[in-house]
């Protein structure tokens, strides 16, 4: 969202530039007609004819650059000239000039000096958005952008003559500002050449927008209150509904049915999770150590699977999960997801707090407060009728992918293989849905850019590895990574080799790989293949399936 918003402003501050005069006469010629008949239709017709000529030209651009790794450079030199031709008005004099004669010949009069100003803004947005690719973002980029400008000009249209009179007095500040402009263009091209770019952007990122989101759902949600804080630090638990039934469950796990009526008197925590999911695991041990330190006390913990892949929905992968994971708490097998859409829930994880009397009193989404939601059980114990119970909460020192992220220097999120809800795909061939084909690596990766080569299948959620020696590469910035893997139908085990930054992971190995990269899959689930022991930096992670037939859904990072 914050991209679309600068894009508008981008183009409400066009007005403030020169290169908007040329426009102005024709809106200007209206400022005596009414809004609805002659303003609005001249600068809707502005907006929508230069965000389908800009999507056109971006899309054609994109498929130029998708060529080969030379597009790349090629829209390197475009900026370059562009930079260059703001430094020296004569070099984009004589780069502009047949463009200037053709308009003017066009226009049936002599031909006119063109707006250096607005040949650069225009030729930005439009390799920009080539660069980043078809798609819904590119387009809303370009419609954004042109409907800020339209803004700008119906404001004009309101004030007269008195902006384009001020309009051009600022000429005077156009030629250093086209300077400046064009330094900073050429230093731009130069940064991305050498690579100095990704760094840079990933190192003073500050805009974190999950946390605002996760704010803003939670405000929009009001079936879900969230509880507010007293002095003392404990919630104060408001009445969120009847806790829906569990009855939809397909079948059970370590616990005949559980029922709303078996449950009641007892303080319930549901937890909604899918085992091959990098954040419920990493919540695991806090739920067993809560049903283990509150049993005795009347509390029960609810599993609540619900799947997220196919191979999710199998109760054998289900049931071995349970068993590699040692979770001893009761749970329901959600594969037809009945309960979920009785809890009306969107995420994995989510926790429900209900009291003794089967009320919703406090709910949780995604990982972390756990000391917060262990003060809300002790307070429903109290409610229920538990006296003295300790306020000191559980420590939690768990290894391998339940383990805590490294949330303040991951640069990295889960990215999908499967082109349904893929991202950021970079191998040199474009994906191919549901059918065979060849790909392969471009040289260099950008930050969170990932892609294939070899022969792979790729389907709505995953990729297939047709032949030996294939291979997935990911430019990722984060301590761990993990990728959802699974073999063949046979599931016979397949070999697989990692490498980082093009050797060995040594020391950096994950819990599923050893120092020399080397490992199996050997069933459907999360492997970890990279736990950085140093400082976090960009990396380039590399893995080559040996044997074909594995399945390839989701990298998640830690």
């Amino acid at each position: 969202m914050l991209i679309y918003l600068l894009a508008f402003a981008g183009g409400v501050l066009t007005i403030l530039s020169p290169c908007i005069l040329p426009v102005l006469p024709f809106v200007f010629a209206r400022a005596g007609q009414p809004f609805r008949r002659a303003g609005l239709p001249l600068l809707t017709g502005m907006a929508l004819t230069f965000s389908l000529v800009a999507i056109a030209a971006a899309f054609g651009g994109h498929w130029v650059v998708r060529l080969n790794q030379g597009g790349r450079y090629a829209a390197m030199a475009i900026f370059l000239v562009l930079g260059i031709s703001l430094v020296f008005p004569s070099l984009a004099d004589a780069l502009t000039r047949p463009l200037v004669r053709a308009g003017g010949r066009l226009q049936g009069g002599p031909s006119t000096e063109s707006s250096i100003g607005k040949s650069f803004i225009l030729g930005l947005i439009l390799t920009g958005a080539a660069l980043e690719g078809p798609g819904i973002r590119s387009s809303f980029l370009l419609l954004s952008f042109a409907l800020g400008a339209a803004t700008s000009l119906g404001i004009a249209l309101f004030a007269g003559n008195q902006v384009f009179s001020a309009l051009k007095r600022s000429l005077s500040y156009e030629a250093r500002i086209r300077r400046g402009l064009g330094v900073a263009v050429i230093l731009g091209v130069v940064s991305i050449a050498l690579g100095w770019d990704t760094n840079l952007l990933t190192r003073f990122s500050f805009v974190n927008t999950s946390k605002a989101e996760a704010h803003l759902v939670d405000t929009l949600r009001p079936a879900k209150v969230r509880p507010v804080h007293a002095a003392g630090s404990q919630p104060v638990l408001a009445d969120e509904g009847p806790m829906p039934g569990l009855e939809g469950a397909v079948s059970w796990l370590n616990s005949a049915p559980l029922t709303g009526k078996s449950l009641r008197g007892k303080v319930v925590v549901i937890d909604f999770w899918t085992y091959s999911c990098i954040n419920c695991l990493r919540a695991l041990p806090y739920l067993e150590g809560w049903a283990a330190k509150y049993k005795d006390a009347g509390l029960v913990v609810v599993g609540v699977h619900t799947p997220e892949f196919a191979f999710e929905k199998d109760r054998a992968n289900v049931e071995k999960a349970v068993r590699d994971l040692k979770i001893v708490y009761p749970v329901a097998i959600d594969s037809n997801y009945q309960i979920w859409r009785a809890f009306n829930n969107e995420y994995w994880p989510s926790h429900y707090f209900s009291a003794g009397k089967g009320r919703i009193r406090y709910h949780h989404f995604g990982e972390g407060q756990y000391a917060e939601s262990e003060h809300v059980i002790q307070q429903l114990l109290r409610e229920n009728g538990v006296p003295s119970l300790a306020e000191d909460v559980i420590n939690v020192s768990a290894n391998g992918a339940e383990a805590a992220p490294d949330k303040d220097d991951a640069r990295s999120t889960e990215t999908y293989i499967g082109y349904h809800r893929t991202a950021n795909f970079a191998s040199v061939e474009p994906i191919a849905q549901d059918s065979r084909k060849s790909y392969s690596l471009r040289p260099r990766l950008s930050l969170n850019e990932w892609g294939l080569a070899g022969s792979w299948k790729v389907g709505r959620e995953s990729a297939v590895l047709q032949a030996p020696s294939g291979k997935i590469a990911f430019r990722f910035h984060a301590r761990d990574l993990h990728l959802v893997l699974g073999p063949a139908k046979d599931g016979k085990p397949l070999r697989f080799i990692v490498k980082l930054d093009g050797t060995a992971p040594g020391e950096d190995r994950g819990s599923d790989t050893d120092a020399n990269g080397a490992g199996t899959v050997q069933g459907h689930r999360l492997y970890q293949l990279i736990r950085q022991k140093g400082a976090v930096e960009d990396r380039t992670f590399e893995i080559e399936f040996l044997d074909p037939g594995v399945q390839a859904f989701a990298f998640t990072f830690g």
